[in-house]
């Protein structure tokens, strides 16, 4: 009972975010994160630890001031999935605005590779405006829940405007028929999921667990590789979400390499935005030889 009504307070919670307007939702968004940046705790030694292997050449000082702007953001992005999981078509289009160098309508089998910035689950904006703009559904995995319950909801929110999420677990032949049907194909490899189907390779230096999935998936399905960035606009009104043209010559016969190459392209645009990206993940929590974990 007292589980029902909390899980109903939660839902309620987050409706309500949802209506206010734009501009208090991400007053209150920075606000959390100012507060969560002064916080000791687990989270904020993960960003330090991160911030501090990726960029060792910054002083403590350094480290500290983009720890405190990563959670100013983080906070923000944390009341924005009000928006994501329960906003109109709307609001979605206010904002996030989608710029991309490919043909979304052409219905050719394509990955879209995202990354785990502030503003990943931006990418809803494609299933959002798919219906005014004849594109194909999205279709993406998702990770589960420990709430059955909050598991269930995040994925009809998800799917509301006709998307398609699939659990991560043992669903690639899924995946691969929606990649052949030409639907808009989300995948995020940008953070450690285990070592099955993956390898170690270089992230700022550092021999970093990553899967091959983009890569196999190209190869099973002849899909073209599109990187998507979903990132805050300079004025910091909204997010822009770009689609880059088809990589060249991806992907290749070498799973291995082509990992290598998405690594080296990630850290490019992270060094861009460092604020933006998802620092609170222990990136490096599997390592090589049985090395001790930084954590």
């Amino acid at each position: 009972m007292l589980k029902s009504f909390s899980n109903a307070a939660v839902v309620a919670l987050i409706k309500l975010l949802s209506i206010l307007p734009y501009r208090l939702l991400v007053a209150i968004g920075y606000s959390l994160g100012f507060l969560a940046a002064r916080i000791p705790g687990e989270r904020n030694r993960v960003v330090k630890t991160n911030l501090h292997l990726c960029f060792p050449e910054l002083s403590d000082a350094a480290i500290d001031q983009l720890s405190k702007k990563h959670w100013r953001l983080l906070g923000r992005s944390l009341v924005e999935k009000s928006i994501i999981w329960c906003g109109s078509e709307n609001q979605l289009s206010n904002m996030i605005e989608v710029k991309s160098e490919v043909d979304l309508s052409a219905r050719k089998p394509r990955i879209l590779v995202n990354m785990h910035f502030t503003g990943i689950e931006g990418s809803i904006i494609l299933s959002a405006l798919a219906k005014r703009n004849n594109w194909p559904r999205t279709s993406g995995f998702f990770q589960r829940m420990k709430s059955p319950f909050f598991n269930q909801k995040i994925i009809e929110w998800r799917n509301r405007f006709g998307g398609n999420s699939i659990d991560r677990q043992g669903n690639s032949i899924a995946l691969i028929r929606e990649i052949r049907k030409g639907s808009f194909i989300i995948i995020a490899p940008d953070i450690d999921l285990g070592l099955k189907d993956s390898i170690f390779t270089s992230f700022f230096g550092i021999d970093t667990n990553t899967i091959t999935a983009v890569s196999r998936l190209a190869n099973i399905t002849g899909a073209e590789v599109c990187m998507m960035i979903t990132a805050l606009k300079p004025d910091e009104s909204g997010y822009l979400c770009s689609i880059s043209k088809p990589l060249s010559d991806f992907p290749s016969e070498n799973p291995e390499a082509d990992t290598a190459r998405l690594n080296q392209i990630f850290e490019k645009e992270i060094r861009l935005r460092p604020a933006e990206y998802y620092w609170v993940h222990k990136r490096f929590k599997n390592r090589p030889n049985n090395e001790a974990s930084p954590y």
